[in-house]
């Protein structure tokens, strides 16, 4: 799609409801997920964090979605596919501002260059003990992107019809830190698998790009 015509229509989404947690456990992992996240509320000790979901044109106005491919580390998230963001920093002013923080700093895109329309359903990440924030932003600008040495192994640009494509939504089996071998929903963008916490928001996205697109 034109992202022209992109632009004009995704601003519908400012006055929509949330389709919330009913759509993202569609693309849940793991059964407990809602029980767990009632628990972490109850500790009050999990982290924050805030991700953004960056719609974009090309050079050519074809609209593009960015998501990162992490680096491998020591940890739950390594190698996985992401959005751009991270943790609520002491110098963030809000979770939005934690979001728009990371994302320039993981993929280069100026913060005062995105437009965020929509602040979307919170999801908690049992593994990390982290709830995480996510946020629907566009800019107008086609982006000079400059991925983050030491946290983005690599920059992935979906194309919005490849996102909405129904055959990119998978079943895949996987190990993962609290099973082996479980079969768990996902998407196939770009040749790379998008599963857990990722896949479930950008469920969420999915599901109000439809009602307006």
């Amino acid at each position: 799609m034109d992202f022209r015509d992109f632009e004009k229509r995704i601003v519908k989404v400012t006055k929509m409801e949330l389709p919330g947690e009913a759509v993202q456990f569609k693309m849940a992992p793991i059964e407990r997920l809602q029980e767990l996240k009632s628990i972490a509320r109850e500790k009050n000790n999990a982290k924050q964090a805030g991700v953004m979901s960056l719609f974009y044109p090309s050079e050519n106005f074809d609209t593009k979605l960015i998501l990162i491919l992490r680096k491998t580390y020591k940890g739950v998230h390594s190698a996985q596919v992401g959005f751009p963001g991270g943790k609520l920093e002491p110098e963030d002013d809000s979770i939005q501002d934690a979001a728009l923080r990371e994302t320039e700093e993981e993929v280069g895109v100026s913060r005062k260059t995105i437009s965020v329309l929509k602040k979307l359903t919170e999801i908690y990440i049992p593994p990390s003990n982290f709830f995480v924030q996510p946020f629907l932003g566009i800019t107008t600008e086609a982006p000079k992107f400059i991925p983050q040495e030491e946290e983005v192994e690599a920059l992935i640009e979906v194309t919005l019809k490849d996102f909405m494509n129904d055959a990119n939504i998978i079943n895949q089996t996987l190990s993962t830190s609290y099973a082996n071998s479980i079969e768990v929903p996902a998407f196939k963008l770009n040749g790379h698998i998008v599963w857990g916490a990722t896949a479930m928001m950008l469920n969420e996205v999915r599901e109000l790009l439809k009602m307006v697109l």
